[in-house]
């Protein structure tokens, strides 16, 4: 017996089947980020709060794929499902900071544009047999499988991702503190984190759309493709 099959799970009480397990933690991650939502948009206490479980959310990011690979439940619709439940969050996020004047409203624009782009050229190819990631990728050559899919290029996102949403986030209980009149951190530490905050959500940005960039490229031999077909 596996140390799988020796862990209490919720999962196994509520008689969900193991196949069923990674889309449970997307759902759930996608559940916790509009309950961080709706605590970052009270006051202080739940705004802390709201910080708290921005980071059990960034925590279950990839959870579902290592419980995919545990179980050997990979799928493409599993993949299609993950890539879905990354952007609502991400998107949530943004979109939020956005609303409370934490970022530019063009973030969320440029990242909301990118994902629908990004997204139907990925939704083209998979309908000709090939996947964002893995065996089967879209992409076509070295350096475009090196920005999209490497190890360091996903992790270097994900990181720039992460330290943007806990900075911003951060600035966000500061502001709620300061009108509670709750001493937090000195002045002269708010400026370093108000700067820190703005490099991580410039890299993040830049890193998101770089990425986009090739799979767009990669397409085009698709919709070539489409073009050839309808002539025949």
């Amino acid at each position: 017996m596996t140390e799988l099959d020796t862990t209490p799970d919720v999962a196994v009480r509520a008689g969900i089947p193991r196949a069923r397990w990674p889309d449970l933690v997307i759902l759930t991650r996608v559940l916790l980020a509009f309950g961080v939502l709706g605590l970052f948009s009270l006051p202080f206490p739940f705004a802390a709060g709201a910080l708290g479980l921005t980071v059990v959310v960034v925590a279950l990011d990839g959870l579902d794929g290592y419980l995919a690979r545990r179980l050997r439940v990979v799928s493409d619709r599993g993949a299609v499902l993950d890539i879905a439940g990354d952007r609502i969050v991400e998107h949530v996020f943004w979109i939020y900071y956005a609303v409370a004047g934490q970022v530019s409203v063009w973030v969320p624009v440029l990242i909301a544009t990118r994902s629908f782009v990004v997204d139907t050229m990925r939704s083209l190819a998979l309908s000709r047999g090939k996947t964002a990631f893995g065996d089967r990728t879209m992409q076509r050559s070295r350096l475009t499988r090196f920005l999209v899919g490497s190890r360091f290029m996903r992790s270097a996102y994900g990181v720039a991702k992460v330290g943007a949403f806990l900075l911003v986030g951060t600035m966000i209980v500061l502001r709620k503190a300061a009108a509670a009149a709750i001493p937090t951190v000195p002045p002269t530490a708010a400026t370093p984190l108000r700067m820190a905050a703005g490099v991580a959500v410039f890299l993040t940005v830049a890193l998101c759309v770089l990425r986009g960039i090739p799979v767009v490229w990669d397409a085009g031999g698709y919709l070539r493709g489409d073009a050839d077909e309808n002539r025949t």
